[in-house]
C-alpha cells in the first residue's frame, strides 16, 4: 500500500510540473497574439490616424521603436519559456536542493563533533543513566 501512495504523489507531482509548464506555454501563446494586435493597432494609429506623425525617435515611427521594445520583452519572455526553464527545471532545483541539504547536514556535522569534544559524555554516566 505504501508503494502505490508513493506512485501517486510521484504521478501528482508530474502532473502538476506538465501543468505548471502548459500554462507558461499558454501565457507566451496569449503574449504574442496580443503583440500582434497591438502591433496591428499600433501601425494603425500611427499612419492610418496621423496621431503623433510628427514624433519620430530615432528618425523612425513612433511604432516601430515601441514594437521593438516590446518585441525585446516578448524575446525575455520565450527564453525565460523554452531555454531558462529546461535549465532551471524540477531536476536542477532537485539536485541544488539536495546539495545544500548535505551542506548543512555536513555543518551539524561538525557542529557535533565539536560539541563531542568539548563535552565528552562518559561511558560510566551513560551505562548509570540506561540502569
Amino acid at each position: 500500500m505504501g508503494s502505490k501512495k508513493k506512485i501517486d504523489s510521484e504521478l501528482r507531482e508530474l502532473y502538476e510540473n506538465a501543468h505548471q509548464r502548459l500554462k507558461q506555454k499558454k501565457r507566451l501563446v496569449t503574449h504574442l497574439v496580443v503583440f500582434l494586435a497591438g502591433s496591428v493597432i499600433f501601425i494603425f494609429v500611427n499612419i492610418g490616424l496621423g496621431y503623433r506623425s510628427d514624433f519620430k525617435p530615432f528618425n523612425n515611427y513612433w511604432f516601430v521603436t515601441a514594437l521593438l521594445i516590446w518585441l525585446f520583452f516578448l524575446i525575455i519572455h520565450a527564453i525565460n519559456v523554452f531555454i531558462v526553464n529546461n535549465l532551471m527545471g524540477k531536476e536542477w532545483e532537485e539536485k541544488q536542493m539536495n546539495r545544500l541539504v548535505e551542506k548543512q547536514l555536513e555543518r551539524l556535522r561538525g557542529l557535533q563533533k565539536k560539541v563531542d569534544k568539548k563535552h565528552p559524555i562518559d561511558e560510566l554516566t551513560q551505562d548509570n543513566e540506561n540502569s
